[in-house]
């Protein structure tokens, strides 16, 4: 199907209230960094595809959502 083909008459126009009511978020920034991970570990993520790194960091931003209050606890 082209773009053109596509009915989009059942969506909303958006307007400039839509942009001041919802709010724009950006990811935190990345800092590059050298990690030592068990070769066993690295490779099974390597085998999931492309992205590894980026799944590396969402298990551990899982992690710290999971755990953060914990350290909030601790300080």
């Amino acid at each position: 199907m082209s773009d053109q083909e596509i009915d989009r008459s059942d969506i909303p126009e958006l307007d400039e209230s839509f942009f001041e009511r919802e709010p724009v978020s950006f990811p935190p920034p990345k800092r590059q960094l050298t990690i030592r991970l068990d070769e066993d570990i690295l490779e099974w993520l390597k085998g999931q595809g492309r992205g590894y790194q980026t799944r590396i960091n969402a298990i551990l931003r899982a992690y710290y959502e999971a755990h953060k209050h914990e350290t909030a606890d601790h300080r």
